[in-house]
This record gives C-alpha cells, sequence and structure tokens, in this order.
C-alpha cells in the first residue's frame, strides 16, 4: 500500500511528524478534552494535541503509521487512540455524534465524511481543517485536482458555523479554516 510504504519510509528516514503550524497557531482557542485526528498519518497533530490536554481519537489507513503512533503513544504515556480505519468507507454511524470538542483534518479530502464531521463535533467545538485547493497560480501542483477543494469550499461546507479564521493561500495552495459550532 502506497501509505505504508511512504509512512514506513519516513521513520526509516527519522523523519518524525510534527504538528501543523496553523494548528498551533490556534492552540489559545483550546481548552483540552476530546479530539479527533482525521488521517492522522504518523500523529504530529495527536502528539501536540495529547500533550496539550486532549485525549484523542486518531484515524489513518496506514496501519504502518498506525503502529508508530501507538508506540510513541505508549512511550510518551499520552491519552492516544488510533485506529486503522478507510476512511473513504466511513459510515455515519461510526463517528459518535456530538463526542468531540475538537475535529483535526490535514491534507486529506473526503467530501463524504463532512456530514458524520459536522455532527461529531459537540455544540460549542471546533473544526480545524487545511488542505489543498484549486488555486489558479499552482499550474497542477503535486495533488490531483480530485483531491483539491474548490475556491471557498470551506467557507461554503460551513457556512451556519462561527467563522474564526478562514485562507486561501495562493502562494502555499492551501486553504485553511477554524470554524466552531453554534
Amino acid at each position: 500500500m502506497k501509505w505504508n510504504k511512504k509512512h514506513s519510509e519516513r521513520i526509516r528516514e527519522g523523519k518524525w511528524p510534527e504538528a501543523n503550524r496553523k494548528l498551533k497557531e490556534f492552540s489559545p482557542y483550546f481548552h483540552g478534552g476530546k479530539a479527533l485526528d482525521i488521517a492522522c498519518g504518523l500523529g504530529g497533530n495527536s502528539i501536540y494535541l495529547a500533550e496539550h490536554g486532549f485525549m484523542v481519537d486518531a484515524f489513518d489507513l496506514s496501519d504502518a503509521a498506525i503502529s508508530f503512533l501507538k508506540e510513541e503513544g505508549k512511550k510518551r504515556q499520552l491519552p492516544i487512540n488510533p485506529r486503522v480505519i478507510d476512511l473513504t468507507r466511513l459510515q455515519g454511524d461510526e463517528l459518535p455524534q456530538e463526542a468531540y470538542d475538537l475535529v483535526v483534518q490535514t491534507y486529506y479530502l473526503d467530501r463524504g465524511i463532512f456530514p458524520a464531521v459536522k455532527e461529531a463535533v459537540k455544540a460549542g467545538g471546533y473544526f480545524f481543517m487545511e488542505t489543498y485547493f484549486l488555486n489558479p497560480k499552482d499550474g497542477g501542483g503535486h495533488v490531483s485536482d480530485k483531491y483539491k477543494l474548490k475556491p471557498q469550499e470551506l467557507l461554503r461546507q460551513f457556512q451556519n458555523w462561527k467563522i474564526l479564521y478562514f485562507e486561501e493561500n495562493e502562494h502555499t495552495g492551501l486553504q485553511t479554516i477554524l470554524t466552531q459550532k453554534w
């Protein structure tokens, strides 16, 4: 599997996971509780959140990534519950409703899970996402257009939530949102 190979190479090369820079900038909004890290990879966001007062559920397709995160969580004595889950097959009932104070999704796009994710966030809870978007200055880039957000897509997707931050950065090709459920 492509992702197992990619994550195994990163582990062998000693490329340890780091938390998303913008997520760290927004940390003053968060006060612990329960978090979900969707498509967690090697767990940079999960580790960061667990070190800052969250009990974290971490989902990824790669069993190599999940094994690494389990080991790191044990070693650091962090409250992380990593699980191998094929998010493309995620059913709405697999995510508990109104269970999370924070849901994080970085560099992964599957529009089909947005309804379940929205339901999983508690009232007053937060959703943070950063991923690629269809950027006219991009020239194609290294990510297929099918895995890129449309311009302003996250704003439309979360229009009924309180938008705390939104950016479409044409230089990085990233669309970022931090939003709070009413």
